[in-house]
């Protein structure tokens, strides 16, 4: 196994040595070396493309859904919507802590570090692109990336039971399609952009005013679970 997916848990090493042989997989990883080969920034930094597979799979409880990593540097930490302390909060991860804030009347957070999140509480930050070049959105995407990416999902649907999805957007609505369930619940609204957070779906609510998050905790509630500390500091 490549030397930088050994900081995975090895409850997700099984679903890695099937998905390291796919032809698709060891060409996205050629392309990687090839990119970087060139002088090419990529971001976040290889040490953190595993970043959320850290997280026991056992240990799920609810798995957030983003596209792609920040391309801007010193942002993209390899969790969803995530970035380091240090860094301005961005307008998305604004919009959702404005929505925590209306829903549970948690207090607005300081800074936009999710890593409690995945380490405490049980939530799989996923990105659907686990990599970016540097200013560059999107860039990676279809290199490879979301066919593990969705494999992972579909490995927690598989593995899992009464795990929440928080399906924000189009895009993470369709990366949910194959979801049972019957073994979970998927809470699908409009994304947190701001072009976005605002705008009632055919299919979802808007982002904000959903209530998503309580929803997710009455869920874990109902069945056997604890419910969320949605806490940042």
């Amino acid at each position: 196994m490549q030397s930088f997916l050994s900081t995975i848990d090895p409850s997700w090493q099984p679903f890695f040595e099937s998905q390291l042989t796919q032809p698709k997989i060891v060409q996205l990883f050629e392309y990687l070396a090839q990119q970087q080969a060139q002088g090419i920034t990529i971001y976040p930094p290889q040490s953190l493309w595993f970043r959320a597979f850290e997280l026991p799979i056992e240990q799920i409880k609810l798995t957030i859904i983003g596209q792609d990593p920040y391309f801007n540097p010193n942002q993209a930490m390899g969790l969803s919507f995530s970035v380091p302390a240090s860094e301005k909060i961005p307008p998305s991860l604004r919009n959702i802590f404005k929505e925590l804030t209306s829903d549970l009347g948690q207090p607005a957070a300081s800074h936009g570090d999710l890593s409690r999140w995945a380490n405490e509480e049980g939530i799989f930050l996923l990105n659907a692109s686990l990599t970016v070049e540097a200013g560059n959105a999107g860039s990676h995407l279809k290199q490879g990336w979301q066919q593990l990416t969705l494999a992972a999902l579909d490995f927690i649907n598989q593995q899992c039971q009464h795990t929440v999805f928080l399906a924000w957007g189009a895009f993470a609505h369709k990366c949910c399609n194959n979801i049972d369930l019957q073994r979970h619940q998927v809470i699908k609204t409009s994304h947190p952009s701001p072009l976005g957070a605002y705008k009632v779906m055919k299919t979802a609510p808007a982002f904000l005013g959903s209530n998503c998050f309580s929803q997710a905790n009455d869920y874990l509630i109902a069945h056997d679970k604890q419910p969320i500390s949605w806490v940042i500091d």
